[in-house]
């Protein structure tokens, strides 16, 4: 088990900007030093998972207008239950048992940071959700 944790830890990108304090509270402690940096290092593959999600959809995404576009993305991941819980299990597999532990005592407001986060990443990376023909 604490090879697992070990190499978990290794693989995370260090996120200068994300920065803990004393000051803050516990869930934007745990926000800026385990959620940032998973959602970081899980970035291309959130993107990917999210290209599949359009796809299924049939490709109405490409059609929209940017605003569409950035309400389409904001919906599937705030509504989409379904889709929500997957992204959910992706970033929450990446924890430590310890950091899971800390996650359960109050996983309704993390999962909305997490989702947050997630939103937002993806709205940023609209260009690289641009529809390319082969």
């Amino acid at each position: 088990m604490e090879n697992r944790e070990s190499n978990l830890l290794a693989i995370r990108p260090e996120l200068l900007n994300a920065r803990v304090s004393e000051n803050m509270s516990n869930d934007e402690q745990f926000q800026n030093k385990t959620i940032r940096p998973i959602i970081k290092l899980q970035g291309n593959l959130l993107i990917e998972v999210f290209k599949n999600y359009i796809k299924k959809r049939k490709n109405t995404f490409y059609e929209l207008t940017l605003e569409k576009k950035l309400d389409f993305i904001a919906n599937a991941v705030q509504k989409d239950m379904k889709f929500r819980n997957s992204l959910k299990g992706m970033i929450i597999g990446q924890f430590t048992v310890e950091e899971y532990l800390v996650y359960t005592q109050n996983s309704s407001a993390l999962n909305k940071r997490m989702m947050n986060i997630v939103r937002e990443r993806l709205q940023d990376s609209i260009q690289v959700l641009e529809y390319k023909v082969a």
